[in-house]
């Protein structure tokens, strides 16, 4: 039983009933005690609650300062054979069963303490954990769950051929197939991770190792404290533990098991199916970092700028008294800046609204290209408009050279559309034009056009 757990709540918006998730905290602290795997040490571990938007940190209580390390990819330091996260010189080894544990039981913001720089083994699984996540019982805060809903596939795949594709669905599952060497002990398993499945189906899957891979792990310090007690050794075809295989896809699930733990080190909870084929570590942790640096991407919308005042900036009002392009065709919100007579830039707030999405493509909405430089054109008319000797004028396509469409458009994208006019004769101008999108350009090109009475 997990005390005074409220994970969802009911709110009415409009019409509709949506259900909110809520961060979930350890109710008191819990400690567990016993051997670490890797350096054989022992250890005592207590996860303590923390605060709302704290998340997963690490404190090494042993050491003077008693520093803390972030359960964060970007501090991933080693992952052979477990994942090791380094601040200074500060480490914390196999932190991938404490993470995957408190992840997969609902928790979303804890201290785990330890006395030592490796977590306790325990029998290999992380059922040890859940345990201590119960006897603690977990609460949920006045707060938001952050969940990112991945809406376009993800995928890794290395040149060891592990392959990890992540993609839409309105739960979070996994989808794991094991290949051992030489295709041994092949396994597959699928399951939608919550609380429940997570401790009766993967919490009890155990670490296993192949027999032949044993010494050249003791050669590189590894596995001090390992045993047939704490993990389950496969030697030819034959399975060595001091008790029977626990599911027959052990080995599967506990590969989820590392998944759920490492994918963690990304920050964020997902709504998304994981395809996983051969994973280990280091795919888990780079496929952490695609999460993470896409979630990023999605959260920046707009990139910090600084807007100037008066004169320089442009309302829609203001940029229709220039432009003679009214919907569904005028494609510039505002102008945001002028660099001297000959450089701005607009804004362009693209919305699901726009009526070409309808036909653009159903389904798939994507902004056509050639409106992108039909937007760009017009930030570069309104230099030349604006002078008062074109004002009234009309400006009209001539050419469009060296265009480059770099990555598509789509509803919320707000278009950052920089344009610098590099020549012009009479009444031709020539412009150098991009337009950005979060940072990056996603469309530029040589426009040429001139300008007549209305």
């Amino acid at each position: 039983m997990l005390p005074r757990c409220r994970t969802f709540r009911a709110v009415a918006r409009g019409s509709d009933l949506f259900i909110m998730e809520y961060q979930h905290t350890l109710a008191k602290s819990a400690s567990l005690a016993g051997t670490s795997l890797h350096t054989g040490e022992k250890v005592t571990l207590t996860m303590r609650p923390a605060p709302i938007n704290h998340g997963f940190k690490f404190r090494r209580t042993d050491l003077e300062d008693q520093p803390f390390i972030d359960a964060d990819v970007a501090k991933v330091l080693m992952v052979e054979r477990a994942t090791t996260l380094s601040e200074g010189s500060v480490k914390v080894y196999t932190v991938e069963h404490v993470l995957s544990a408190l992840t997969g039981m609902g928790v979303d913001n804890a201290i785990i303490e330890m006395d030592a720089n490796e977590p306790p083994i325990g029998d290999g699984s992380s059922l040890p954990y859940v345990e201590c996540i119960k006897k603690a019982g977990i609460v949920a805060q006045e707060a938001p769950r952050k969940i990112f809903e991945v809406r376009e596939p993800i995928h890794l795949e290395t040149s060891g051929g592990s392959i990890i594709t992540i993609v839409p669905d309105k739960k979070f599952r996994i989808s794991c197939t094991q290949v051992g060497p030489e295709g041994r002990m092949t396994q597959f398993f699928s399951t939608e991770i919550n609380p429940a499945t997570y401790e009766k189906e993967i919490a009890p899957a155990r670490t296993f190792v192949f027999y032949e891979d044993v010494k050249p792990l003791l050669d590189k310090g590894l596995i001090k404290g390992g045993s047939l007690e704490n993990a389950v050794v496969i030697r030819d075809e034959s399975v060595m533990s001091k008790e029977p295989m626990r599911f027959k896809e052990e080995f599967a699930r506990h590969k989820i098991l590392d998944i759920i733990g490492d994918l963690m080190l990304s920050g964020k909870r997902i709504m998304g199916h994981v395809i996983a084929v051969k994973p280990g570590h280091s795919p888990n942790t780079e496929m952490a970092k695609k999460l993470k640096a896409a979630y990023t991407q999605m959260r920046s919308m707009v990139p910090t700028v600084n807007i100037p005042s008066g004169e320089a900036v442009m309302d829609i009002n203001e940029v229709m008294k220039v432009l003679p392009h009214r919907y569904p065709f005028l494609l510039v919100d505002r102008i945001v800046g002028f660099e001297g007579e000959n450089k701005c830039t607009g804004v362009k707030n693209v919305t699901i609204n726009e009526p070409f999405f309808q036909g653009h493509f159903p389904g798939h909405p994507v902004m056509p290209g050639v409106l992108q430089v039909e937007a760009m054109a017009q930030v570069a008319s309104i230099l030349m408009l604006r002078r008062p000797e074109n004002q009234g004028k009309i400006g009209y396509f001539m050419s469009a050279d060296k265009v480059k469409f770099r990555r598509p458009v789509i509803p919320g994208d707000v278009l950052f559309i920089e344009a610098e006019i590099t020549k012009v004769r009479r009444n031709i101008g020539c412009a150098d034009c991009r337009c950005i999108v979060n940072g990056e350009t996603v469309s530029e090109g040589d426009l040429t056009f001139t300008l007549i009475d209305a």
